[in-house]
């Protein structure tokens, strides 16, 4: 497998800019299957998660032509066929493919999804969306199945603000006719985006970005241009990097009201975040103490930048405590970056970090997307070189990470 060999971060510093969001094109591509048309969509990042996406979609008998980064996507052809499960198990958000599909088909076969091993994701709050709009569901030997002549509007409830459920009912409920209410949806600006996305398409969607999402469907959607947004976990990401380098680096493609989280945060430890209309600056700060972190729903701290934050809080002053609360099973870096000598303690859900002056460099493995961005960071807080195998999880969620981190000084070289 590959690996990075990462050298202490120093003499860091100059511009960045940020790609479009995996976690927003994800959603996007997958509803772009409603049309007929040719929809064509800017700023999809060139990661595996979105490629094998895209192989989802057309072995679901989409028509797919990349014209140097912008993505031309017609559906006329869709098909209710089987779809692989070694495709399907690469990728959480296989799942929301589900939408269109029965939306459009009547009938989709699935196998459960796949993706990052940090807890359990149950499709439950999928299916129960889906059964009371009036889907006839059957599971078993690892597959789900979904039947409807045509999907019907409805009220739903969501137990939990769940991302995934959300924008798979409201991609669906858009080619519903008639209202659909999904209660206690969830907000990220991920969601906002999707919303956007099918507006533009034609369906009436109210309160996008709030608890409380009113979807009027309509069965013509047509074809449309979108631009999706930047992504919020890498530019959080690279100010973690700003950070425990001391470098100044301006950060561009951004939404400043999407970081705000992160932004207090840092700002809570001693750092100077400066905002302009697409960009952020961090100002350098020689000595920056812990904080203690609850990771919530957006506009919570979001769990995508605990693990981050964790490497950041491992050389800060002081004592600081993460609680998480969205996934069971993230702390998978904890054992990683005890490698490299930080001072963690858990418990259950509870990280106590008592911060050291500098980590050391030592051999370690990302265990997820994450958690991999998090040993990054704590090897450019490290003395000494830090070797991070199985890279693969990285480079599911970050476009260009090494040519990125090589053109702000990081001296970071990628092994096959």
């Amino acid at each position: 497998m590959s690996h990075y060999t990462i050298q202490p971060g120093t003499n860091i510093g100059g511009t960045v800019n940020i790609s479009g969001s995996k976690n927003s094109s994800l959603p996007i591509l997958a509803a772009a299957l409603l049309a007929d048309g040719n929809n064509i969509l800017s700023n999809i990042p060139n990661l595996s998660d979105t490629r094998n996406m895209c192989e989802l979609l057309s072995l679901a008998g989409a028509n797919i032509v990349n014209d140097n980064g912008t993505l031309h996507i017609n559906s006329r052809n869709l098909t209710d066929k089987k779809l692989p499960l070694e495709l399907v198990n690469k990728l959480r958000a296989s799942f929301l493919i589900i939408a269109p599909l029965l939306a459009k088909c009547g009938k989709v076969r699935i196998p459960l999804p796949g993706g990052c091993q940090i807890g359990a994701r149950p499709i439950d709050l999928h299916l129960k969306g889906f059964s009371a709009m009036g889907a006839k569901i059957k599971q078993g030997h690892g597959y789900v199945e979904l039947k409807c002549n045509k999907l019907q509007p409805a009220k739903i409830y969501l137990d939990f603000p769940s991302v995934g459920a959300t924008e798979n009912l409201m991609t669906a409920a858009s080619m519903t006719e008639g209202e659909t209410i999904i209660e206690n949806a969830a907000g990220e600006p991920e969601i906002v985006d999707l919303s956007s996305f099918l507006c533009e398409m034609g369906a009436e969607i109210i309160g996008a970005g709030t608890d409380t999402i009113k979807i009027i469907g309509n069965k013509n959607l047509k074809s449309t241009q979108h631009t999706v947004i930047p992504d919020r976990i890498e530019a959080g990401t690279f100010m973690a990097i700003s950070a425990i380098t001391k470098s100044n680096l301006t950060i561009n493609n951004v939404i400043p009201d999407h970081l705000k989280p992160v932004t207090a945060k840092l700002n809570e430890m001693g750092f100077t975040i400066n905002e302009n209309a697409n960009s952020i600056e961090i100002v350098p700060c020689e000595k920056f103490k812990t904080v203690d972190i609850k990771t919530l729903p957006y506009p919570g701290f979001p769990t995508d930048m605990q693990s981050q934050f964790m490497s950041l809080m491992s050389v800060a002053d002081g004592t600081g405590v993460v609680i998480e609360t969205v996934f069971e099973n993230r702390f998978l870096h904890v054992p990683e970056l005890l490698r490299m000598g930080a001072k963690i303690k858990i418990d259950g859900r509870t990280a106590v970090i008592d911060g050291i002056k500098k980590l050391s460099g030592a051999k370690v493995r990302a265990t997820d997307l994450r958690a991999g961005a998090a040993l990054v960071i704590a090897a450019l807080g490290a003395q000494g070189e830090t070797e991070i195998d199985e890279i693969e999880h990285i480079e599911r969620g970050y476009e260009d990470f090494e040519k990125k981190l090589t053109s702000i000084g990081v001296s970071i070289k990628k092994e096959i």
